[in-house]
């Protein structure tokens, strides 16, 4: 089959390799027909995960139908269409237990893209299938569907709910890429009272606008306003940066939440000398993908309007044009860039 596979820092190489079998007895072959370009396969070629070893097929986002199953695979069968979760769960450890599916103790977590073989290529083995697939309704749009393997539970998971979101909330998310963007649909469920968008890129702060949020500006005169005044209920970083993260701690109220979404590459600073006696909660997370299954529902029935979020399409053997565009995004204007078979 052909698939993108790693091969150092900032080398990457659509080639031919070979075709994924069944290993375990949990296993799922799938043929993967729409995959999206995230922001830490651009973290992985950036060199910021080194356990990402080089001959690594990346990806760990799909949607796609299963073609073989293992023996202990139970609720699968082949000409099933599912979504394949970024996150693989054992089902059975303590953490699986708890629905803590990005910390599984048996052998899951995210290793598809990062530990084994994942999904930017014509078939995947997935681990753990019964626990980290959702059966995909045939109705819902391969680009909507591919937003519920990480995407949509990342904004909700992470930036909504450990951000504790209220009806009349004043919510700020600093960095308008595909999660920010997608913090901002799904806390609308919420009712919050305002919801800022903060970015450096024109065309996101547009975008902003146009799928939500009620104000939407580079960093400047609302942030220190927020700043100097009563400060935000909830400040959301999306942006993965540094910078971003000193303007969230700058813009969160006394008794506040911070909910972290960026992956950090860099160090950032956390300045408790301006903090230690604000009472302010900060929260980072791994995405479970236990929340795939309510998303689904809801995008299904028209309650969470996301199909703003896919910019770009490509054929699957356009990958390297894909990454070049997700990469450029603040150009391009580029949010979710999704992958099609044919």
């Amino acid at each position: 089959m052909r698939a993108l596979v790693y091969q150092g820092p900032a080398r990457s190489s659509w080639d031919t390799v070979q075709d994924p079998a069944i290993r375990e007895a949990t296993d799922a072959i799938v043929r993967v027909d729409a995959t999206s370009v995230c922001g830490s396969d651009l973290h992985i070629l950036a060199g910021d995960l080194p356990e990402v070893k080089p001959g690594t097929v990346l990806g760990h986002e799909a949607v796609g139908e299963i073609e073989e199953v293992g023996a202990e695979v139970h609720h699968l069968r082949p000409g099933d269409q599912v979504i394949v979760s970024s996150v693989s769960a054992c089902g059975h450890c303590r953490e699986c237990r708890d629905a803590m599916y990005g910390q599984c103790g048996g052998g899951g977590g995210w290793i598809l893209g990062n530990l084994i073989d994942g999904t930017q290529a014509e078939w995947v083995r997935v681990p753990f299938a019964d626990h980290s697939t959702t059966r995909c309704p045939c109705e819902l749009a391969p680009d909507d569907a591919v937003l519920l393997a990480e995407l949509l539970p990342t904004a909700y998971e992470i930036g909504v709910r450990n951000g504790h979101v209220s009806p009349g909330d004043t919510v700020v998310v600093v960095g308008a890429g595909p999660v920010g963007l997608a913090t901002v649909v799904v806390a609308r469920l919420y009712s919050p009272r305002r919801i800022i968008v903060v970015d450096l890129a024109d065309a996101r702060l547009e975008t902003a606008l146009r799928v939500g949020a009620d104000a939407a500006e580079s960093p400047g005169g609302m942030i220190a306003e927020l700043s100097d005044g009563p400060g935000a209920d909830v400040v959301v970083e999306a942006s993965g940066d540094p910078d971003g993260f000193v303007l969230c701690t700058r813009a969160v109220r006394t008794g506040g939440h911070i909910a972290n979404i960026g992956a950090h590459g860099r160090p950032a600073t956390l300045h408790l000398e301006s903090l230690w006696r604000k009472n302010v909660t900060i929260s980072t997370g791994q995405v479970d993908t236990s929340s795939t299954p309510r998303l689904l529902d809801l995008v299904r029935f028209g309650r969470l309007p996301v199909s703003g979020l896919v910019t770009h399409t490509f054929v699957l053997d356009r990958i390297r044009e894909a990454y070049d565009v997700f990469a450029r995004g603040a150009t391009t204007g580029a949010l979710k860039v999704v992958l099609h078979r044919e």
